[in-house]
């Protein structure tokens, strides 16, 4: 079975869902790109805990977690199968974590595998971040994920790499940032370029304006989980960079394990 690649992706908006752009077009390329998973497990930044948590639902509802957009996004339904057997690999894996019987598909997870995934066909589970922990427990948290990749399984990290909606402007176009945004977004792309997890880890201390980008973590935490779940010596590769609203980074990568 082929191994299959973590990712990271920056959600953006659920108006992506009827307006994808370039973001949405890379959605799409990438899944095409990629080996067909036989199960997703989604890392969520809408799905926060205090202790890890795996859901296990065996038809996960859609959960429309968003509030003053148009009518027929909650119209969508994302009618994917779960998978029992998965959360259980999971627990396997990560001693002591919680399995949530009950827990749906927040829009962390759901609108990216609509344009990635649009049949639903493949079974799909969520994965929590934990906002009280820091990036080395999400980045230990992706190691003991690791095996997962080698069966098939897509470790989908869903957030934003940045993530401060007070400073978002309505009318920006999408290829213009406010100078803290670039700043950080090119921070990362360097330190992932160069396979700097010290100084990612240290991310809140070391990249320019960090708690700027991110006045709250659990939206960059998936990132850690897939870095992780890659392995030592991964090479990150940048699927998209683009900015929504002045204050988001859409970047979006993949990361390759070592040869």
């Amino acid at each position: 079975m082929n191994t299959i690649p973590p990712v990271f992706l920056s959600h953006g908006s659920p108006m992506l869902l009827l307006e994808p752009g370039a973001t949405g077009a890379a959605w799409r390329r990438l899944a095409a790109d990629l080996p067909r998973p036989r199960a997703i497990l989604a890392v969520s930044a809408h799905w926060t805990t205090r202790v890890a948590a795996v859901s296990a639902a065996p038809r996960p509802a859609t959960i429309h977690d968003f509030y003053g957009f148009p009518d027929s996004l909650y119209d969508l339904d994302y009618a994917a199968p779960g998978s029992t057997e998965l959360a259980a690999q999971v627990a396997g894996l990560v001693p002591g974590i919680k399995v949530d019987a009950l827990r749906g598909l927040d829009h962390g997870a759901w609108a990216p595998l609509s344009l990635m995934y649009p049949a639903a066909d493949i079974p799909v589970i969520q994965l929590a971040v934990m906002p009280e922990a820091d990036a080395a427990a999400h980045h230990e948290l992706g190691r003991r994920l690791a095996p997962l990749a080698r069966e098939g399984v897509l470790l989908l990290a869903s957030g934003s790499l940045t993530h401060n909606l007070y400073e978002m402007i309505p009318d920006a176009p999408d290829d213009r940032a406010l100078p803290h945004v670039a700043a950080f977004s090119d921070w990362f792309a360097d330190m992932l370029g160069k396979g700097d997890a010290a100084a990612l880890l240290d991310w809140e201390a070391s990249a320019p304006y960090g708690r700027r980008a991110h006045p709250t973590p659990e939206h960059l935490l998936p990132l850690f989980v897939a870095l992780g779940a890659a392995g030592d010596g991964a090479r990150a590769s940048a699927v998209h960079r683009g900015y929504q609203l002045g204050a988001l980074a859409m970047d979006a990568y993949r990361f390759d394990p070592a040869a």
